[in-house]
C-alpha cells in the first residue's frame, strides 16, 4: 500500500514538473517579444489537401531577418524551422476549408508560401498576418520581396 502511494505521488510530481517545464519554455520563447501563434504545414502537396493533416501548432518569433518557428507541444529549446525573409515568397491567401477548420485556430487565415523551393502554408490570425506581411515588405533596400 505504501509503495503504491509512493509511486502515485512520484507520478504526480513528475507530471507537475513536466507541465512546469513546458510552460517555462513557452514563457522563455515569448520573453523577447515579437511572437505570434502560427500553425505550419511543411512540404505541401500540389493538390489541395483539405483533410487537416500535416498542420502543426506553433509559435513564431521575429528575429531580425528571420522568423524562428517553435512547436508548441515540444520541450526543444531551439526552433524547429527558421524562415529567412529574403527566401519567403507569398503565393496565395485563403480561408481554411473542410476539416482544416478543426485543425486550426478559429480565426486563422492560411498563407501559401515557398521557402527555398519548399512549398509551405502558414496559418495565423488576421492581426498576425498584417504584422507578418508588413515585416516581409520592410526588408532592407536591395532585398527582393515577393508578396502576392
Amino acid at each position: 500500500m505504501v509503495l503504491a502511494l509512493l509511486v502515485c505521488g512520484l507520478v504526480v510530481v513528475l507530471v507537475a514538473v513536466g507541465l512546469f517545464v513546458f510552460g517555462l519554455r513557452r514563457r522563455l520563447i515569448q520573453r523577447s517579444g515579437g511572437t505570434f501563434d502560427c500553425s505550419l504545414r511543411w512540404n505541401v502537396p500540389e493538390e489541395p489537401d483539405l483533410s487537416g493533416k500535416g498542420w502543426v501548432y506553433g509559435v513564431a518569433r521575429y528575429n531580425s531577418d528571420r522568423i524562428n518557428w517553435f512547436r508548441v507541444f515540444s520541450y526543444a529549446p531551439r526552433p524547429r524551422r527558421t524562415l529567412e525573409r529574403s527566401a519567403i515568397e507569398v503565393l496565395a491567401r485563403r480561408a481554411p476549408e473542410g476539416e482544416e477548420e478543426l485543425a486550426l485556430l478559429s480565426d486563422a487565415v492560411i498563407l501559401g508560401c515557398t521557402h527555398h523551393g519548399v512549398k509551405l502554408e502558414l496559418a495565423m490570425s488576421d492581426d498576425a498576418l498584417t504584422g507578418f506581411l508588413a515585416w516581409l515588405e520592410a526588408a532592407p533596400p536591395g532585398q527582393r520581396v515577393n508578396v502576392a
